[in-house]
């Protein structure tokens, strides 16, 4: 089998696994199950059944007092406000007669439909065929990688014509070259290792067919995006990935906040995707073609303002896409889903889709400079601002989400300034590193019964060691500690910043590492060192999870140790350089320089990323140390130190800065405000209008009319004396109004 095969199968298997599912699977798990499973109750993660607990629920208080702050609640605090306190209880009494979650609760509900301890077990065997064929797909991406990467070639496959009318001409064709291979190798890895851990984390899940569908339906509409040759396909990929999220986001639909959710990031989206079809339009428009040879090879040939546009709509829709401000908000939501769906979204597909966008559309951004910088001025912003709001979450999974929001904008910042293979290189190691913690917290989720709250763990460590020891290294590699990934990537970024002359913007890179790796070890103290914060009967509980779950952790943690020593070394010009030189040939020279003059500092052409003694790779490393070692005085030696931080702030301002920090700095609120409520007073208004106004214009002519029909219906009598009256009075009118006028 050729190559050129293998490729037009690899988004073909997920599809495949995806008909599979809804066809079949709904039948395959409603056949009898056998055997008996003393693991007994079900496991009660993230799925709701802490709705009266968790992230929200404590995070929302405008006015906040000393113990808001304070880390880890006193003993009075955890007995008042436990989710745990009758829940036991109140799952005992919803069940049915025979111990089975009610099925009108079970389905969209997330419930997993276990039975008491010795009762039957439905077995569910729907997500087998579809990831067997995610784990063929895989090996055709790995097949697919070594000829592309190692072998230097570039692979162009047509199938057919899609549109074909007159001049335009769209066809059904994949590029793969090194940009290409490199997302290949995130999004089929990651993939299949959500695949592998969904089974243990689904595991009972009546809707197990459904998500599993739902999984290989998004995996096809990475693959489309990332494989197609043209901006069309693109963006056929790029919709199906988020019709894909709202319905795994939403995938416990009977859950208000999970369905809320959903509808949430597709509309937040769909304002960016907004602007990136009308991007598309306008190189079609402009360009008569779609085609990303054809465009990138013409786009020289436009007014530099239409080029501008043009570039800015494309930003648009990674701005919505990625998650970056002002259209993050949809993101922190989307931790309502399961969270193999969290480790999908977040580490290999959908929220690198805008940044796989710009690097693919580089000759275009590098073409207009105040395009560039718009890109780089909103990573830099971003990046600073969800580090900031990560600093206080105390739900385990908005802390990853904030990352991840951050750790995005690393990237457009590295795609601003021109560092394209630096941004690609960060997003490959970000895609194993945070795949690993996302799918480490759902391990901490599931063995914790269902506690999502950080303040209410603790001492995990001694229960659920695989886990504890794979998600620090998780989190050693997102902190940039050195032969982690993340060390590798950050800091060439930096480096990148600091020798094009953008000072100022490597400043703000440097402090948002030293406040990556503090909230990153806070939640790794929080969650597992110190004592069991929880309550005492629900400590004998917590258990390691099962193998397919804790699998995929050890598996993602090699990645995570030695991707960034394979490709990063030497600093200058590791291997991801060479496989990535000829995409970017000759943007990489138009991204220097193009910031204003006043943050750069001249010509910098001849400085060496890391030919400072390697001062630049030191001083990332320092702030990442000195986050963890901050990190550990505040959440292991001395855990009041927090609350006495923040109340020493000068001019009383630490409460305020903390409850805007932990309230998102009211962005959502803002957005509730004002497109929300304000959309409500709008439609009231208009409603108004259209009602009173331009209803009763026609209404009130309608009146008129009738009005006027009923005082000349009392004429109409029938008797000619009365008509005879009525016109010689007429007459007697006309004879006097001609005699006055005549005179």
């Amino acid at each position: 089998m050729t190559v050129e095969s293998l490729i037009a199968l690899i988004p073909a298997l997920p599809l495949a696994g995806f008909l599979f599912a809804i066809l079949l699977g709904a039948r395959i798990d409603r056949l009898p199950a056998h055997g008996h499973d003393a693991h007994g109750a079900a496991h009660a993660d993230d799925h709701g059944s802490h709705s009266g607990h968790g992230g929200e629920s404590h995070d929302t208080h405008a006015e906040v007092d000393e113990s808001a702050f304070r880390p880890i609640p006193s003993e009075e605090e955890q007995r008042a406000t436990s989710p745990h306190a009758g829940h036991a209880d109140d799952l005992a009494n919803s069940n049915g007669a025979d111990g089975v979650i009610p099925d009108d609760l079970n389905d969209g509900l997330g419930q997993t439909g276990h039975v008491v301890e010795g009762g039957p077990r439905p077995v569910y065997r729907s997500w087998w065929v579809p990831t067997a064929l995610v784990a063929v797909m895989w090996l055709f991406s790995m097949v697919v990688f070594v000829n592309v990467i190692f072998g230097g070639q570039t692979y162009h496959v047509s199938l057919y014509e899609w549109i074909g009318s007159g001049s335009f001409h769209v066809q059904i064709a994949f590029l793969v070259d090194g940009l290409t291979a490199m997302l290949l190798l995130v999004v089929s890895t990651v993939g299949l290792l959500v695949h592998v851990y969904s089974i243990g984390y689904m595991d009972g899940d009546r809707g197990l067919w459904r998500f599993f569908a739902y999984l290989n339906l998004f995996m096809f509409s990475m693959l489309l995006l990332i494989l197609g040759d043209n901006f069309l396909m693109l963006y056929v990929g790029w919709e199906a990935v988020g019709l894909c999220s709202y319905a795994l986001i939403g995938f416990w639909y009977k859950k208000p906040s999970a369905a809320g959710a959903a509808k949430k990031a597709f509309i937040v989206n769909r304002v960016g995707d907004f602007g990136f079809g009308l991007g598309i339009m306008m190189i079609w428009t402009l360009l008569g073609t779609v085609d990303f040879e054809q465009v990138f090879a013409s786009i020289g040939t436009l007014d530099p303002t239409a080029v501008t546009v043009i570039a800015l709509l494309l930003f648009a829709g990674a701005v919505g896409k990625s998650a970056q401000f002002p259209l993050h908000v949809w993101l922190p939501d989307a931790m309502e889903g399961p969270t193999p769906v969290s480790a999908l979204i977040h580490a290999a597909t959908m929220v690198n889709a805008g940044v796989y966008m710009v690097a693919r559309a580089n000759p275009i951004f590098a073409e207009s400079p105040v395009a560039m910088w718009v890109v780089a001025s909103i990573g830099v912003f971003t990046a600073i601002f969800a580090a900031a709001i990560a600093l206080t979450q105390n739900d385990i999974k908005k802390v990853l989400a904030y990352s991840t929001v951050s750790q995005l904008a690393y990237m457009f910042f590295a795609l601003g300034i021109g560092a394209w293979v630096a941004a690609i290189f960060h997003l490959v190691s970000h895609g194993f590193f945070k795949g690993l913690l996302f799918m480490g917290s759902g391990s901490v989720i599931h063995g914790a019964a269902g506690e999502q709250d950080m303040r209410f763990m603790g001492g995990l460590r001694a229960k659920m060691l695989w886990t504890y020891l794979t998600m620090v290294v998780g989190s050693l590699a997102l902190a940039g500690i050195p032969i982690f990934a993340g060390f590798f990537s950050k800091d060439e970024i930096l480096g990148e910043a600091f020798g094009r002359g953008y000072y100022l913007f490597w400043a703000v890179g440097l402090l948002v590492a030293f406040m990556t790796a503090f909230y990153t070890f806070r939640m790794v103290y929080m969650t597992f060192h110190g004592r069991w914060r929880g309550p005492a009967d629900a400590w004998q509980h917590v258990h390691e999870s099962a193998p397919t779950m804790v699998a995929p952790l050890v598996i993602l943690a090699v990645p995570t140790i030695l991707i960034g020593l394979l490709l990063g070394l030497p600093p200058e010009g590791g291997l991801i350089h060479g496989w990535l030189e000829e995409v970017f040939r000759g943007a990489e020279e138009a991204g220097a320089g193009i910031l204003p003059g006043s943050l750069a500092a001249g010509d910098h052409a001849g400085f060496s990323l890391f030919g400072i003694g390697g001062l630049l790779l030191l001083a990332g490393a320092a702030v990442g140390a000195a986050g963890i070692l901050l990190a550990y005085r505040w959440y292991v030696r001395d855990p009041e130190a927090p609350a006495r931080f923040v109340t020493r702030i000068p001019l009383g301002l630490g409460p305020g800065m903390y409850a805007a920090s932990l309230n998102k700095y009211y962005v959502d609120d803002l957005y509730a405000l004002v497109w929300a409520r304000g959309g409500v007073l709008l439609g009231n208004a208009l409603w108004w209008v259209d009602a009173k106004v331009i209803d009763g214009a026609v209404n009130g002519a309608g009146w008129v009319a009738q009005r006027y029909g009923a005082l000349l219906r009392r004429s109409q009598t029938g008797h000619v004396q009365n008509y005879a009256l009525g016109m010689a009075a007429g007459l007697v009118v006309v004879l006097v109004a001609f005699l006055v006028f005549r005179a």
